[in-house]
């Protein structure tokens, strides 16, 4: 009985030894992945048109978190643990950046760096003015998109910006909503973003209490890179069939300009 009762101690040890094992692996793999997505990169995915014709709703990208330094923003839940950045650089004018809306900072946007800290900026009849000076835009053509499940014509525009920059953006026409603005000023900290699909986007042509407003610095999440893998709408995670037959190839691993 003696023999019988120690040659089964060794046995239990070993499973507790092995399910410490297990434990520990998981335990070191969160904490890699904590840290890389701390540190280095995030994914999204896009959930409206506001950036069509660039990033399209289902669009599954990369962001990177050390493009602009690190903010309490940068970890999970935004503790507040300090303010103002950590190794900060700015972002550049054109720049596609993922960023938490100021008056609800639980909510990511993502949009285009339009206006840098100083920058006086106006939109006219459609047409974007950066301290005083047209950015120069040319007409590509008329596309048909399909948003929100309704087709419209769409004129395309390619946009170049004071640094020589080109973008394209989308414009259904002169006097939408937001196509005519008074001159605003961005303050010293802050950023002025635009979606690439003018009339159909919120964003800092509309005052903070109900759009985005200026955006301050600490705010910014991280640079938009690349789009992974991308969906066409109706793609559902309740719809596992929707995962292979939405699927949109071509879109996959495009850098974001």
């Amino acid at each position: 009985m003696t023999e019988s009762a120690s040659a089964a101690i060794p046995k239990k040890s070993g499973a507790v030894g092995e399910m410490f094992e297990i434990v520990k692996t998981v335990l070191v793999a969160l904490a890699i992945a904590l840290v890389l997505r701390v540190v280095f990169f995030q994914p999204f995915t896009i959930p409206s048109a506001s950036m069509e014709p660039n990033l399209y709703e289902g669009d599954y990208i990369v962001v990177s978190k050390y493009a602009y330094g690190w903010s309490r923003h940068s970890i999970p839940l935004s503790p507040p643990l300090f303010h103002g950045r950590i190794f900060e650089r700015a972002p550049k004018r054109g720049d596609i950046v993922v960023f938490k809306l100021p008056r609800d900072t639980k909510v990511d946007y993502i949009k285009r760096v339009m206006g840098l800290p100083g920058d006086r900026i106006q939109v006219r009849g459609g047409v974007v003015y950066i301290n005083g000076e047209r950015v120069p835009r040319v007409q590509t053509g008329v596309v048909h998109e399909v948003e929100n499940f309704t087709e419209r014509d769409v004129q395309r525009y390619r946009e170049t910006l004071p640094e020589g920059r080109s973008i394209m953006v989308n414009d259904y026409g002169p006097d939408g909503d937001l196509d005519n603005t008074s001159v605003m000023v961005v303050p010293d900290g802050h950023y002025f973003m635009m979606g690439d699909n003018r009339d159909n986007s919120m964003d800092s042509r509309l005052d903070a209490s109900i759009g985005v407003g200026f955006v301050p610095a600490e705010d910014l999440v991280g640079k938009a890179e690349i789009i992974l893998l991308s969906w066409k709408q109706g793609a559902s995670l309740f719809k596992p069939w929707t995962w292979v037959m939405n699927l949109q190839p071509s879109r996959f691993f495009t850098l974001l300009h």
